[in-house]
């Protein structure tokens, strides 16, 4: 399988690790892409009670991170940041060794 990868900020994982403390009946945290239109993509972002079968699913600093088997593809590089007030961005960046960030793959 073609192995993707995503970085979470620190940032990142604070503010989940928050929601979920809110809404631990939903501690999956679940990734998705999909195409607006030819230049935009649409990440999104949300809690699960589950994991889907078709999911790569990573444990990163005490969260569990999945995302959406046809979606896995377009991660290749994303970073999911935090920052008040915009909240989460997903930054495209060509890839660089950064110590700040936690690399996770799936198949």
């Amino acid at each position: 399988g073609r192995v993707g990868m995503i970085f979470l900020t620190e940032h990142a994982v604070k503010k989940l690790k928050v929601l979920i403390l809110e809404h631990p009946e939903d501690p999956i945290v679940r990734l998705m892409v999909r195409d607006l239109d030819e230049a935009r993509l649409s990440f999104n972002i949300t809690l699960q009670d589950k994991v889907q079968p078709d999911d790569g699913v990573q444990e990163v600093k005490g969260l569990t991170v999945a995302v959406e088997g046809r979606s896995a593809p377009r991660m290749q590089g994303i970073t999911l940041d935090y920052q008040e007030p915009d909240g989460f961005k997903f930054i495209h960046r060509e890839q660089e060794e950064d110590p700040k960030f936690d690399l996770f793959n799936w198949n």
